[in-house]
């Protein structure tokens, strides 16, 4: 490539890159914003259930009896979710518009002379976004089922502290916690977690989603798309299998001198394999095969093309145990195993048992039972 064409596709790696970055810090606005209308509700929830409770005749805790009691609680707590369900849409719609707006600014601005990139509508852009699954559901499936999983929770929580003779006031503060520990030490922290969770992959799924909407416009002038994994401690194995990996662009992405597919059960492409996904891609230009540049890792700016498993090997002992388990790391440092060889051809984790198949001389040089 020329040295035209490298600052290009340095710039577009940039704001690729940056664009992560912000998408991490949208994303957390979206989780305050939408715990706020739990929280909200929750004065109401819990009012409900102290009333509730306080008007329960003793000895009637069966399953049955606490449904039709509990019946305005479970109300609100609907309520609570279709509104979330409501604001989290709303924004996800924004966020599908402002995101088909980046992806055509960036590569059309780095474009070779005479280039013109097709640019994804707004309506293709959330079209693109909200009919597509993840996890094997839709959004709008998706919270309505941990509203109901928090319904159930209550009522369980609620029989357990009668059949354990709890007072109102116990039942109520085991099920929310308490203010002065911020709540966290109740029974509905799990679905609180959960929410936050479901905020935040909602997020990256929807920027992927769009992303690869617009790879698939202009696949006749993208040359492939590069699988970018977060260089640190807290990446997936689907993502570390997939770091660095060139793919095809188009409506089913297919790798490219290697065998790791670009989806897996639970989503295709960076943003959706996994709840929590933080990986993203980048679009190579005509002739492009590599990344040019540095880009950022939990350890400051490294070579833009560095794998997560060259990364890896670089860190501390307790990094390494962390992402693998202690047995991986140790044939990873001292067993001579690349850390493309812990997955199958599916990018996914080899037993121990099935790696032993494979080398046992690695097991016997890094020690390992």
């Amino acid at each position: 490539m020329t040295p035209e064409e490298i600052s290009d596709a340095k710039a577009i790696l940039s704001g690729v890159i940056l664009h992560a970055v912000n998408l991490q810090k949208y994303s957390n606005g979206q989780v305050r914003r939408i715990l706020s209308i739990l929280n909200r509700a929750d004065a109401d929830i819990f009012a409900e259930l102290q009333r509730v409770l306080d008007n329960m005749p003793s000895g009637t805790a069966t399953s049955e009896y606490l449904f039709d009691m509990l019946a305005s609680v479970r109300r609100l707590n609907a309520q609570a979710y279709s509104q979330i369900e409501g604001e989290l849409t709303s924004n996800l719609r924004g966020l599908a518009e402002a995101e088909a707006t980046f992806q055509f600014n960036l590569y059309q601005g780095h474009a070779p002379a005479g280039v013109t990139l097709a640019g994804v509508t707004a309506e293709q852009a959330w079209a693109a976004a909200y009919s597509r699954p993840f996890a094997g559901k839709l959004l709008r499936e998706s919270i309505a089922e941990l509203g109901e999983t928090r319904a159930r929770r209550i009522r369980d929580a609620v029989r357990m502290g009668y059949l354990e003779g709890r007072t109102t006031s116990q039942i109520v503060r085991d099920i929310r916690g308490t203010r002065a520990k911020g709540y966290v030490e109740g029974f509905l922290e799990i679905d609180r977690r959960h929410l936050e969770t479901m905020v935040r992959t909602a997020v990256q799924h929807t920027a992927g989603g769009v992303r690869d909407r617009f790879m698939e416009e202009n696949a006749d002038v993208l040359e492939s798309q590069l699988f970018v994994a977060t260089l640190d401690g807290r990446t997936s194995p689907p993502c570390i299998a997939r770091s660095g990996k060139r793919y095809t662009v188009g409506e089913r992405p297919k790798p490219i001198g290697h065998a790791v597919p670009w989806c897996t059960q639970f989503g295709c492409g960076p943003g959706r394999l996994h709840y929590n996904c933080r990986s993203t891609a980048v679009g190579l230009l005509p002739g492009q095969t590599k990344l040019y540049g540095t880009r950022a890792s939990a350890n400051g700016p490294v070579d833009a093309n560095m794998t997560y498993g060259a990364w890896l090997k670089g860190q501390p002992v307790a990094v390494q145990d962390q992402v693998l388990g202690e047995k991986r790391a140790a044939l990873f440092r001292s067993g001579g195993l690349a850390i493309d060889k812990f997955f199958n051809d599916k990018g996914q984790y080899l037993s121990l048992d099935q790696l032993r198949e494979r080398d046992a001389a690695a097991f016997k040089r890094a020690g390992v039972n």
